[in-house]
């Protein structure tokens, strides 16, 4: 589904070590997105639930890094992580929201990792 006042992105590009996709939108705006951003924010049932109230908050995923991208018709990538997630459809829209409202979803996923004692880190066997 498309939307006559959509933005397109212009360009989606993967940095080499594969830990930021940048992208650029038709009305000259930019954004880069960290992998673990992208990942812990997935768009996916996974994550977000079927309602605000079941969304997960996913920790140990600093070192995540994007495996593939996978255009998805004329709307959406879907991105493959290295750590098998590979669910989650990013849309144009949801890619503009997420680089519009980084620093405040950043930081609210930042808070809910310390309320919840988790760890932006992996989890090392002992």
């Amino acid at each position: 589904m498309t939307h006559q006042n959509s933005l397109w992105p212009t360009e989606i590009r993967l940095n080499p070590e594969k830990d930021t996709l940048n992208v650029a939108f038709d009305d000259g705006r930019k954004f880069s997105y960290a992998a673990e951003f992208l990942r812990v924010l997935s768009p996916s049932a996974e994550v977000q639930g079927h309602s605000p109230d079941q969304r997960v908050t996913v920790p140990g995923k600093k070192n995540v890094r994007v495996k593939a991208l996978e255009p998805i018709g004329n709307y959406a990538v879907r991105i493959v992580f290295d750590d098998g997630h590979d669910t989650g459809l990013y849309s144009w829209d949801y890619l503009l929201e997420l680089g519009a409202s980084y620093e405040d979803r950043w930081q609210d996923y930042l808070d809910e990792l310390d309320e919840k004692n988790l760890a932006r880190e992996p989890l090392t066997a002992p």
